[in-house]
């Protein structure tokens, strides 16, 4: 059984919070071995609710460039002011605007 692990997440930075491995270019797109991020699990979540891995692998490739992103600064926003258990339901954006492979 793996042991999940407990942390800052590094876009919310949210402290005490399970964290998930994020890559930051994803692995269907080539990035199985490059950077990763640790990220809590609605952050994780939200990121591929909004955008298909084609996009994140495209634009959204650090950490900086996803807190740079409009949509996701708002979620930010309010996540920080979530306590650190808080899960949330995501559902996938109606907008995504590229098909994954």
């Amino acid at each position: 059984m793996k042991k999940q692990r407990v942390g800052t997440c590094e876009l919310c930075e949210r402290v005490n919070v399970k964290l998930t491995i994020h890559h930051l270019i994803p692995r269907e797109e080539g990035g199985a071995h490059l950077e990763k991020a640790q990220l809590c699990i609605p952050c994780h979540k939200q990121i591929h609710a909004l955008y298909t891995n084609t996009e994140i692998a495209i634009r959204l490739t650090t950490i900086d460039r996803l807190k740079d992103d409009e949509q996701l600064k708002k979620f930010i926003r309010w996540i920080k002011k979530q306590p650190s258990t808080t899960l949330i339901r995501i559902k996938k954006s109606k907008e995504r605007r590229w098909k994954s492979k």
